[in-house]
């Protein structure tokens, strides 16, 4: 879109397009150093080093599906533990009822750690990256189009703290980007 269609209301932010890899590298870099938090790249492969120029730290899914897993796990022996020992004591083979038994309940606990922990991290992921959304106002852009294919690019999003809109088209050009398109929503 031109820039004099898009309004500043409607403005969801830059796609800016390098010529390759290397420069785009360089370019998260310089955005990185630059302040702004609001902005992602888009390659057709993937960049080694990549998320460390772009300052990305530990994702939290780990801790998601450590909570699945806790869940799971206690969900499971409290379960087993109520039912076999306190609620109705089953008594196979003169073994006892009581703390000692835990290692017949291993099985369904460990079942149920994975079980849980396997759901934590498909809804986690799909929390964690805003899914399913079924339009994007990227998806409007002819540029954004390319980085499947052959494209090396570089969405800064106008809702970024950092972000005027003339300011930071003057920035992209500065960092190298070759093509800038305005998306709106």
């Amino acid at each position: 879109m031109s820039d004099s269609s898009v309004s500043s209301k409607n403005l969801f932010g830059y796609v800016a397009e390098f010529a390759n890899a290397t420069d785009l590298y360089h370019a998260a870099e310089k955005m990185r150093d630059g302040g702004f938090r609001r902005w992602d790249v888009h390659t057709p492969y993937p960049v080694h080093g990549m998320d460390h120029a772009m300052g990305l730290g530990k994702s939290w899914l780990s801790a998601i599906v450590l909570g699945g897993g806790v869940t799971g796990f206690s969900i499971a022996l409290f379960m087993q533990f109520f039912t076999q020992v306190a609620l109705y004591p089953t008594i196979v083979q003169d073994k006892p009822t009581n703390l000692f038994t835990v290692p017949a309940f291993f099985p369904v606990t460990f079942e149920l750690t994975i079980l849980l922990s396997g759901f934590a991290t498909v809804f986690g992921l799909l929390g964690i990256m805003m899914l399913p959304r079924w339009n994007h106002p990227l998806f409007n852009s002819k540029l954004f189009s390319k980085f499947s294919d052959d494209g090396f690019i570089m969405v800064i999003e106008a809702r970024d703290p950092k972000f005027k809109r003339e300011r930071t088209r003057e920035f992209l050009e500065e960092i190298g980007a070759e093509k800038i398109e305005e998306v709106a929503y």
